[in-house]
């Protein structure tokens, strides 16, 4: 009986494992463009989605991140609570272009804020801006309508 209790509890150990790994990956992906480089990006659309972001993810592919779209133009600070992984955000305006670039700390509750309203947020790997020469003015193109 503890062997076959032990490979249940087992099973569902894996199984919800394979579950949350799953739910990481549900949400839809875009394909975005800033200087010629390709960024494939899951689309956070919804407050659920805006809140859970990139919270309890240890690694992103190459070229991958998170867009958070918003409605309508917002100000909306951003902060790391549970996120392991160190990111870099992009505060986007309505027309596209990048206001603002900050890195993040993982586990900081500090917040991250842009300099006025915005549309989109992305999420990327720390350092993944700077490493392309990325900075504020810059042209985010593919973004989807909000």
């Amino acid at each position: 009986m503890t062997v076959f209790r032990s490979l249940f509890y087992g099973m569902v150990l894996m199984l919800a494992g394979h579950a949350a790994g799953q739910a990481q990956s549900l949400l839809p992906t875009t394909e975005l463009t800033i200087n010629n480089i390709t960024i494939q990006a899951e689309l956070a659309t919804t407050s659920a989605a805006h809140q859970q972001g990139l919270m309890h993810r240890t690694s992103l592919p190459q070229n991958h991140g998170m867009l958070f779209v918003f409605q309508t133009p917002v100000f909306q600070c951003f902060w790391m609570k549970n996120t392991p992984l160190p990111l870099s955000i992009a505060f986007i305006d309505a027309g596209g272009t990048i206001t603002r670039i900050a890195d993040m700390t993982p586990h900081d509750e500090a917040a991250h804020c842009p300099p006025g309203d915005i549309v989109y947020a992305l999420e990327m790997e720390q350092g993944w801006f700077r490493h392309y020469n990325i900075q504020a003015g810059a042209s985010v193109n593919g973004l989807p309508a909000n």
